[in-house]
């Protein structure tokens, strides 16, 4: 186990201007969930991700 979960997956090569995965944490961070994004650079997209430990949580992604 990584320690981690993924809400949510976004394609690295996005439109100009538009950063989605930036986006969609916001939101979850305004619900009171820790999240992040990080890079995935085996499959080149952007994950949110909310590391085990910091929100006891049932994610559906």
């Amino acid at each position: 186990m990584n320690g981690r979960t993924v809400l949510e997956r976004f394609p690295a090569g996005g439109p100009r201007g538009s950063w989605p995965a930036e986006e969609f944490a916001q939101e979850r961070r305004l619900e009171g969930l820790p999240a992040e994004v990080v890079m995935d650079l085996a499959t080149d997209t952007f994950l949110v991700i909310v590391r085990s430990g910091e929100a006891a949580i049932d994610a559906v992604a």
